[in-house]
This record gives C-alpha cells, sequence and structure tokens, in this order.
C-alpha cells in the first residue's frame, strides 16, 4: 500500500476520534445536562400544527401508483368494510377524586439555586475542561508526528515508515481508550453526584407540597398561567439547600464502578432503610418531553 494512501486512511481515523470525544466534551461544557435531572430540562416551546381533518374510519386511503404521476387514476381503489366493534358497557358509579390542588415547580430553577448543584458543576465541570485542553494536547502531538513522518518519508525505507506507522498507531490507539475511559469516569460522577439530589428534591418536593395542601404538582413548562401562590420553586430550593448543602463526589482518579465494587460508596444505602412518608404524597407530574433532535 502506498504511503500516501495509508496516511490517508490513518489521517481520517484520527479525526473521526478527535472529532467524536471533542463534541462530547463540548456538548457537555456548552449545557448544563449533566447538572440538571432530566426531568427538569425545558422543553422546547410547543410548535403550532397544522389542523387534521378527521377522516371516516370506512374512508379509502388512496396508494400511490403509475397512474398517480399522470393524474388520478381511472379506477377507484375499493372500500373494504371493517369489524363491528363491541359497544362499552356502562361503568357503576365510583367516588369523586378529591378536588384539585395544584402547584408548579421549576425543576432547573431549583438546580440554579442548588448549592450541592453548583459543587457539582464547579467540580465536574473543571474536570471536563482538564480532559478537553489534554485531548487537544495530544492531537497536537499526533498532528506533529505525521508531519514528521511525511517530511522524512523520502530518506526512510518501506521498513522504517511501516515501523513509525505502527509506533504512532500504538500511541493514538492508548490515548484514544484513555480519554474515552476518563469521559466514562466523569460521566459516573456526575451520575452519582446528581442522583443524590435528585432523590432528596423528590422527598422536598412532597413535602413542601404537602405543608401546602396540594395534591396535584406540575412542571411550570407545562403550565401557561398560575398565580404566585401556587410556584414552590424557591421555597423548594431553600429546604434543598438546608437539607443537602453539599453532596459526595467520587475522586478525579476514582473509578466510580470500581468504588461501588468495594461496598464503600457512601450512596449505595439501603433505600428501604428510609421510613415511608406520612400522610399520602402529592402526585408529581412527568417532565414534558424533550424534542427530539440530533443526536450525547
Amino acid at each position: 500500500m502506498p504511503y500516501s494512501y495509508r496516511k490517508a486512511l490513518f489521517g481520517a481515523a484520527l479525526l473521526s476520534f478527535s472529532v467524536a470525544l471533542a463534541s462530547v466534551a463540548k456538548a457537555q461544557n456548552a449545557g448544563g445536562g449533566w447538572f440538571v435531572p432530566k426531568a427538569s430540562q425545558p422543553s422546547a416551546p410547543p410548535v403550532a400544527h397544522a389542523p387534521q381533518r378527521h377522516v371516516a374510519a370506512s374512508a379509502p386511503v388512496a396508494m400511490p401508483g403509475p397512474a398517480a404521476e399522470g393524474g388520478e387514476s381511472d379506477q377507484n381503489p375499493p372500500v373494504l368494510p371493517l369489524p363491528p366493534i363491541p359497544n362499552a358497557p356502562e361503568m357503576p358509579k365510583g367516588a369523586a377524586p378529591p378536588p384539585t390542588v395544584m402547584g408548579v415547580i421549576s425543576v432547573s430553577g431549583v438546580m440554579s439555586q442548588s448549592s450541592a448543584g453548583m459543587q457539582v458543576e464547579r467540580i465536574l465541570g473543571a474536570r471536563r475542561d482538564a480532559l478537553a485542553q489534554d485531548l487537544q494536547k495530544e492531537q497536537a502531538g499526533w498532528r506533529d508526528e505525521q508531519q514528521k513522518l511525511q517530511a522524512q518519508a523520502k530518506s526512510m525505507t518501506s521498513d522504517q515508515i511501516q515501523t513509525r506507522e505502527r509506533s504512532l498507531q500504538t500511541r493514538v490507539m492508548k490515548a484514544q481508550q484513555s480519554f474515552r475511559n476518563r469521559n466514562r469516569i466523569i460521566q459516573e460522577a456526575a451520575q452519582v453526584s446528581l442522583g443524590q439530589i435528585e432523590r432528596e428534591l423528590v422527598q422536598v418536593i412532597q413535602k413542601v407540597a404537602a405543608a401546602h395542601g396540594m395534591n396535584l404538582v406540575l412542571h411550570s413548562e407545562q403550565v401557561a398561567l398560575h398565580v404566585d401562590g401556587q410556584d414552590i420553586t424557591n421555597e423548594v430550593a431553600k429546604q434543598l439547600n438546608a437539607i443537602l448543602p453539599a453532596v459526595f463526589i467520587p475522586e478525579a482518579n476514582v473509578d466510580p464502578e470500581e468504588l461501588a465494587k468495594t461496598g464503600k460508596m457512601p450512596t449505595t444505602a439501603d433505600a428501604g432503610q428510609q421510613g415511608p412518608a406520612t400522610g399520602p404524597a402529592p402526585a408529581v407530574a412527568p417532565a414534558p418531553a424533550p424534542a427530539a433532535g440530533p443526536k450525547k
């Protein structure tokens, strides 16, 4: 295989890995997605949909065919009858649900005020920045080595070129594995940290809502209009900071998976040891589904 062709293939492989890992680091740095629970991520603004026409179930469905290109088909598709459907029986009268006392909360607003959330963002954000800087330095080293090899290729034998290429490939493979592992450790440390905040946040929301007699709490992104007395965001944030001012974050050189295997992870306490909450817990509506987009 000619050296120029091998060089092109090898350069493409380096670029593919660099872009992939750099895009992950950039996405993590650009947004606070790691430091906001999934349920709190704001949804995209509603999109106005075109009005839909309701068509009878028995209406035929026109299938595209060769005749569609030249105009309407000469033959109408057959109308196929549908099987009869059974009538739904009347249901017996049941107890009416209690009157709704609604509250709203912005989980992203709570997290922006959370001292524990800011701790996680500060520490893990610094680790992500360090990873991105190390990646850039390593990429520069790869490019320098390629340029040296290209400049010296004319005065080297084929065996010498292949030896240098194999050496560079080995270096790249080891670096790829190291960067992937470091990125995984940071992500898992974020999961450990955020898991503590999310668990406590659910309890605080239930307690604050129950204190105000609320039995339904919606995410503020789902509500178009509410009064100030229904928003419990600031009160929940205050209680969360009082109960959970900081969280356990694994050290930078500690693999969370290995730490969990030792049984020394502070967040692996049996959840069953916690007593059940007194009284009926208010329902917390699920967060709006995030808008679909190109895909961490």
